[in-house]
């Protein structure tokens, strides 16, 4: 039976390069700390573990974006990864990818997707 999809916010939370929302996921049989954010109007989810070392990546409780609101940042060492895809662009996890999530934003409602994710 597939999971219930989960509430995480509400559009309205999510601004463009701006604060994101902290949930929490079943990941592998464990739960793991999550963060959705909006860039260019698309909301785009992950975990929240950087590829080189697994850490958190906001900076501060929801902080995910660089300081120009385009790249979202490692707290830890700086990584540089593209919102749309999580793929780091600069830092030592060059060339991986932050794991993305399956989000829906839906009638001003931006839910989780678990049954898309192992």
């Amino acid at each position: 039976m597939a999971a219930q999809r989960q509430l995480i916010a509400r559009s309205e939370e999510l601004q463009d390069g701006g604060r994101g929302v902290r949930f929490e996921v079943q990941w592998h049989g464990e739960t793991a700390a999550a963060f959705a954010i909006r860039s260019h109007g698309t909301v785009h989810a992950y975990l929240n573990r950087c590829r080189h070392v697994p850490t958190e990546l906001d900076w501060q409780d929801g902080r995910f974006f660089d300081s120009s609101g385009q790249l979202l940042i490692c707290s830890l060492h700086g990584a540089l990864y593209q919102p749309d895809n999580g793929l780091c662009i600069a830092g030592p996890c060059h060339g991986l990818g932050l794991f993305k999530l399956r989000v829906a934003e839906c009638d001003g409602q931006i839910y989780y997707l678990p049954e898309t994710d192992i």
